[in-house]
């Protein structure tokens, strides 16, 4: 039986937030002077108990206690990769940091075996002002190293994060990018007991990405070193984490297998059958620089949740700024796991584009006769193009769809079996 690498007994972090009652508070806009006078004597009083007593002092007239993690219990064993997700603000950092030793817990207890490397966001463990060489050594001194076994895995490091051309860079040069390669490959090759990710892979391009992925199921499965993982790419979670520990709002709400896990906080997050979605408040990516068309908003025109097996209709609503040729619509189903399944293009088969003559609101219909994906959640992406390849707008994952088995459905996919199903012509024959 596996020992076990990390013990977290009802851990709890507390933060102290202070308030100024003058900060957008209308009813203290005027304020007597002994009403001024009394509450900074009140404050001074505060600090000086606080100073005295060893506590936080807090800045402001008013303190608000706000509990980050609240009664986390959790054990990982050796050789495990946990992941952990969560909604922003969830506690999913603030547990990192403490298993780091980065930041003190409140309450609560946690027990580990061996050296931890830890990747929590991009700058941290690198002094700015030394080289990647120097960055190298000196993280490796901090988990206890000897110059000896930082030489031994020097090669593999700057061979990994691909970075030797700028090895003698000081690395507040570096770009976010290079920053991330170099650390993770740091934290990985030095050959810590414990392994802590935080989302910072999102940084890094699809290549990279995918060597870190292959580099920490490697140094779980052969080395048996234990991982945890913090990532918004529920794909990375299955894909990579044997269990998954779910926390909603500074508190574990789930931990057991990913895909059951991370099935039931995906559904849990499918908005509310919203036949009406919009779009145009949506963040664009920055490589999205052509603004003549963007999406207003994406429109169900059919029962929801949507059936396989069953027609389907939906409207996307778009505003045009300026004169486009060509125009043309996407319509795009990925995995949770981030993998594109099914996608309807207008533009396929000489199918028909559109030339928009002057500025307007407009509008595009689709209609699916019959949903050829299995039960199951997915990602829906909208895309709208001019010519074959120029993108004038790309939302990415624009709302979560859910599909059913419908009336039609065969028993043998209709509990989430997921992927496009397709009938074709079969043939039997008798060969002996």
């Amino acid at each position: 039986m596996s020992e076990k690498a990390i013990v977290v007994e009802n851990l709890s972090k507390r933060y102290l937030i202070g308030h100024r009652f003058s900060s957008g508070r209308k009813y203290y806009k005027y304020t007597a002077l002994r009403d001024v006078i009394g509450r900074e004597i009140s404050n001074f009083a505060r600090k000086a108990t606080d100073i005295v007593r060893g506590r936080q002092v807090v800045q402001g007239d008013e303190v608000e206690e706000f509990w980050a993690l609240r009664d986390v219990s959790f054990e990982v064993k050796e050789g495990e990769i946990l992941g952990i997700i969560g909604r922003n603000g969830a506690g999913k950092s603030t547990l990192l940091k403490i298993l780091s030793r980065i930041t003190e817990p409140t309450d609560g207890r946690v027990v580990l075996r061996g050296r931890v490397g830890s990747l929590l966001e991009v700058g941290t463990g690198f002094h700015p002002e030394l080289t990647g060489r120097e960055n190298i050594f000196l993280n490796g001194a901090i988990l206890g190293m000897t110059q000896r076994e930082i030489r031994r895995k020097f090669d593999e490091i700057v061979a990994f994060a691909d970075v030797e051309k700028f090895l003698d860079t000081p690395v507040k040069h570096f770009s976010s990018g290079m920053y991330v390669r170099l650390a993770f490959a740091v934290a990985a090759h030095l050959e810590p007991e414990l392994l802590l990710v935080d989302e910072v892979l999102a940084v890094g391009d699809a290549e990279f990405q995918k060597k870190c992925l292959g580099k920490m199921d490697d140094i779980s499965r052969r080395e048996g070193r234990t991982v945890l993982v913090i990532s918004h790419n529920m794909g990375v979670i299955t894909r990579l984490c044997a269990r998954a520990l779910w926390l909603e709002r500074g508190a574990v709400r789930e931990c057991g297998a990913s895909q059951a896990v991370v099935g039931r906080y995906l559904a849990r997050s499918i908005p509310s059958q919203d036949r009406l979605i919009r779009l145009d408040t949506r963040q664009r990516d920055a490589w999205i620089e052509d603004d003549r068309v963007r999406f207003t908003a994406l429109e169900w025109l059919c029962p929801l949740p949507l059936q396989h097996g069953e027609q389907v209709k939906v409207r996307l609503h778009f505003r045009a700024r300026a004169p486009v040729l060509g125009l043309s619509a996407i319509l795009a189903f990925d995995s949770i796991e981030g993998v594109r399944v099914l996608t309807y293009h207008m533009a396929l088969l000489q199918g028909p584009r559109r030339d928009i003559g002057r500025a307007g609101e407009y509008s595009v219909d689709l209609r699916i006769d019959a949903l050829p994906l299995g039960p199951d959640l997915y990602n829906l992406n909208v895309v709208c193009r001019s010519g074959d390849l120029h993108i004038l707008d790309f939302v990415e994952g624009c709302t979560q769809v859910d599909v059913v088995a419908g009336p039609t459905t065969p028993a043998a996919i209709a509990n989430r079996s997921s992927g496009v199903r397709l009938e074709g012509e079969w043939s039997w024959e008798m060969t002996q």
